[in-house]
């Protein structure tokens, strides 16, 4: 902390440094979907519906990076690696839920909130779920 943050910022700070960590489209649903246990890159690549091939890797390059989960390689033939939640990501997932069980009770509203806005200004609206 500098001389000019107060302690409040340095919380904001931290804050978002840690909602860097699922701030974009595919951590949550990733993280999510190892909560039952390890999983083969092309089990989540089905699972994770919509992500590319390119953006899985990353994502999960970044997850492992950040202790958020671990991919193990095994040496079997044929070889293959799967990706298992780290305790850190179980306490994030844990963490998450209400925001998921938020985001799943109000998407409707939210949808309807963004076709009424569009309306009100002129604008087509997107399909539900669509963000703008």
């Amino acid at each position: 902390m500098n001389a000019r943050q107060s302690p409040a910022d340095t919380e904001v700070c931290d804050v978002r440094e840690a909602l860097d960590l699922v701030a974009d489209k595919w951590s949550l649903y990733v993280v999510s979907n190892l909560n039952d246990g390890p999983r083969r890159f092309n089990e989540l690549k089905r699972a994770v519906q919509g992500v590319s091939q390119r953006m899985l890797t990353v994502t999960l390059r970044r997850l492992e990076r950040d202790g958020i989960l671990t991919r193990t390689v095994h040496e079997v033939m044929p070889p293959h690696v799967t990706y298992r939640l780290t305790p850190l990501g179980t306490s994030l997932l844990h963490a998450a839920a209400p925001l998921i069980a938020w985001s799943s009770d109000h998407l409707a509203e939210i949808a309807s909130a963004r076709a009424e806005h569009d309306r009100s200004q002129g604008l087509e609206s997107p399909t539900v779920g669509a963000r703008s």
